[in-house]
């Protein structure tokens, strides 16, 4: 017997987010959309920061 779980895509989740609960709650799916959007522009630097921490840490194993 194969157990089948559910895999929900990141789009599929941002589109529920976006459009389905604009229908439901227009106030709530406003302020989500802000949030979504400054994490949107925020992801390229939170990227780079965690590169800069990952080589950070091998250098200082390599020294030690």
């Amino acid at each position: 017997m194969t157990l089948k779980i559910p895999f929900w895509k990141v789009t599929t989740v941002h589109k529920d987010v976006s459009e389905r609960l604009q229908k439901i709650n227009p106030i709530l799916a406003l302020e989500v959309r802000k949030i979504l959007d400054e994490n949107k522009a925020e992801r390229h630097i939170r990227g780079g920061m965690a590169t800069k921490l990952k080589y950070t840490h091998e250098k200082e194993q390599n020294v030690g």
